[in-house]
């Protein structure tokens, strides 16, 4: 595989300082989009984006023919979204400041779909010449490299500058985006974005993209404890009345009100394929439970002594980490005293799929080095492991951090390497990426998901070898 050549980090948004980079020139683009090793280094992240694109064949000179949404679907996404309930804060916050300023307030569902579109009458002018506008599609794949597409695929903060952009048409413009986050299931609901012309974006544009994006999520998490509210009221006289411990959560599984608990619970981890035609169902940490529906969430009552469930959830079980979609993730544990399954988090992904690879184990400063490429945030590590504990119970061990013996995992991957786990940046799951291309490392009990035959692969894009069994 080809090496990608690093260069310094420019400030994400997250905390990291601001480091000069210079763009890339067209002939950087010309030279990676042809798979050659470009003159001049790229940015980790805009060089994950660009290999992407390649591989799948986009035309930088071209792209796709834009897509754009009618009325009625635009505002029947914006409702879906959740995101209209937050545009007012978004505009007081966003538009004053910068209402003097040649700038557009774009935002995107977690599709990159434009939803709304807010800018000064000359620059939305230059906006509609490129489809920059309310109801047009601006997926990566579509697309190109930009502040709205990748910032959903990758679910973390990004400023494209100027040639950064993989499409030409786009690299008179320079865009900031940040991921807004759904408080109910963590994945990115939205994106806020920021565009102007190249010369004319502050650096700190990003900064401000982000603090709107986490305005917009504490507005979303205020909605969401509204409706806590009104569920615990319903809940509470039925709680009240119950012989035994109880616990009445919404549809996401956050808990509205519980009784006869030995502790709390903030949230159950909810079947990723719903509920069944059954009553009774087997939970992690609480074992075996009577569910059954209530106002607009769930009453569930635990059958078992939940510390007994967990001791035994170990035995003659089979993990399967589904990775074989980009966008959701999963776990499924099968065997023991019960079977369960639901999404997982970016960040829980990429650890089960490190630790997967590892399986005489890894230490939390070998999985930092994995996960940031920074050993010393190793606290940051033990404090998502500890989640992760909290419905794995038994199955995860730890010093060092491992899956129990006598559990099977197996992994189940896309065809193409490249979009395994393709949001995430962590120099681990990177190399993992490039030794799967290659062939030269195996994934415990891989199962390969090949793509649907029926769509056309381009012969521009050379497929990776096959690993594992079908």
């Amino acid at each position: 595989m080809r090496k990608i050549a690093r260069s310094e980090r420019s400030d994400d948004g997250a905390g990291h300082p601001a480091v000069p980079v210079k763009p890339p020139t067209d002939e950087t683009l010309e030279q990676w989009a042809n798979g050659e090793r470009p003159s001049r280094p790229l940015r980790p992240e805009i060089g994950d984006s660009w290999e992407r694109l390649r591989r799948l064949g986009l035309d930088p000179g071209r792209g796709r023919d834009p897509q754009h949404l009618g009325p009625a679907e635009i505002e029947h996404r914006r409702r879906a979204s959740g995101l209209d309930q937050v545009m007012p804060a978004l505009r007081s916050t966003l538009l004053d400041p910068v209402c003097d300023l040649p700038l557009i307030l774009a935002v995107s569902d977690s599709a990159g779909t434009l939803l709304w579109h807010e800018s000064p009458p000359q620059l939305r002018r230059s906006a509609d010449l490129i489809g920059f506008m309310t109801g047009g599609h601006w997926a990566e794949e579509s697309v190109g490299t930009n502040g709205i597409g990748t910032v959903a695929r990758t679910g973390r903060p990004l400023r494209v500058q100027s040639t950064e952009h993989y499409l030409h048409n786009q690299h008179a413009w320079t865009c900031v985006g940040a991921p807004v986050r759904d408080p109910r299931t963590g994945r990115v609901t939205g994106v806020v974005d920021l565009s102007g012309p190249a010369r004319g974006v502050h650096p700190q544009l990003l900064a401000l993209a982000v603090t709107a994006a986490r305005l917009a999520e504490t507005e979303l998490r205020a909605a969401q404890l509204e409706s806590l509210h009104r569920l615990r009221m319903v809940a509470e006289p039925m709680l009240a009345q119950a012989s035994g411990p109880a616990l009445v959560v919404d549809r996401d599984g956050w808990t509205a009100a519980a009784t006869g608990l030995a502790g709390p619970i903030n949230r159950l981890r909810l079947p990723a394929d719903g509920w069944g035609s059954t009553s009774v169902h087997w939970l992690p940490s609480l074992g075996e439970c009577a569910v059954e529906p209530l106002a607009d969430g769930w009453l569930v009552r635990p059958l078992s002594d939940s510390a007994e469930a967990v001791s035994e959830q170990v035995l003659g079980a089979r993990l399967v980490l589904d990775l074989s979609s980009a966008d959701h993730p999963t776990i499924a544990v099968r065997g023991g005293v019960g079977n369960w399954s639901h999404p997982l988090s970016p960040r829980h992904a990429e650890l089960l799929l490190l630790l997967a690879t590892h399986q005489a184990g890894r230490t939390a400063t070998q999985l930092a080095e994995g996960l940031f490429g920074d050993p010393s945030r190793a606290v940051t590590v033990r404090a998502e492991l500890s989640r992760l504990r909290r419905y794995l119970g038994g199955l995860l061990k730890h010093r060092p951090y491992r899956f129990a013996e006598s559990v099977q995992v197996e992994v189940v991957r896309p065809y193409d390497a490249y979009q395994l786990l393709p949001a995430s940046s962590a120099p681990g799951i990177r190399r993992l990426r490039a030794l799967l291309d290659g062939g030269s490392v195996l994934l415990p009990g891989c199962r390969t998901v090949h793509p649907d035959p029926a769509e056309p692969v381009s012969p521009a894009i050379p497929g990776p070898r096959r690993l594992g069994s079908a």
